[in-house]
């Protein structure tokens, strides 16, 4: 397992030499986008109206920030962890369709985004639970906040990151899971098990 640090925007030949359980730091621009970010990203390009960034080669992060309000009103990152990704796999079509090549969050997507993501050249980075503190300390500054309207933890964050990591690939451009994997010998130790 190869341990890379990339630059975002993100090269598809370098998302697609990732595989599955090497760990990645990346530097760069990284958005956050959550359920209500995804929604309005859809609800956008419906009405072909413009986004407020350019999401090819881009790193979505599904998380929530805490951040502080500072006195001259710009942003202060405190804390960010992932959220639970599945909830945004209705939209793989469409993240991929932006050109997003890296997903990060919690927990996997499901078997439709792994097949885009070998289509497109796409890949999943599992931010590690309950790290929030450690993923925070590699974000140098927030740079930008749109629709703050729907909440800190649905805006979209565009935060800039210096090591951002550890990130394992979860699921890669080959059609490997980790998340399957292991769904996989915990069912057959199961039957082990229990018959």
């Amino acid at each position: 397992m190869a341990e890379k640090l990339l630059t975002v925007p993100l090269k598809e030949e370098e998302v697609r030499e990732l595989k599955a359980g090497d760990v990645v730091y990346l530097k760069g621009p990284i958005f956050t986008s959550r359920d209500m970010g995804h929604i309005n990203i859809k609800q956008l390009l419906e009405k072909n109206e413009k986004l407020p960034v350019d999401f090819n080669g881009s790193a979505i992060f599904h998380a929530g920030p805490v951040v502080n309000k500072k006195e001259d009103g710009t942003y202060e990152l405190v804390v960010i962890g992932p959220t639970t990704s599945i909830r945004m796999e209705p939209y793989y079509k469409m993240v991929a369709d932006l050109g997003v090549r890296a997903i990060i969050g919690k927990g996997g997507l499901a078997e439709d985004s792994l097949r885009q993501f070998a289509e497109t050249g796409q890949v999943y980075l599992q931010a590690a639970p309950g790290c929030a503190v450690v993923l925070a300390e590699g974000i140098s500054k927030i740079k930008e906040v749109h629709w703050l309207e729907l909440g800190v933890p649905e805006a979209l964050w565009v935060l800039d990151a210096h090591k951002f990591g550890p990130l394992v690939v979860g699921m890669d451009s080959h059609g490997t899971s980790v998340y399957k994997e292991l769904r996989e010998k915990a069912e057959t130790r199961n039957k082990e098990l229990y018959g």
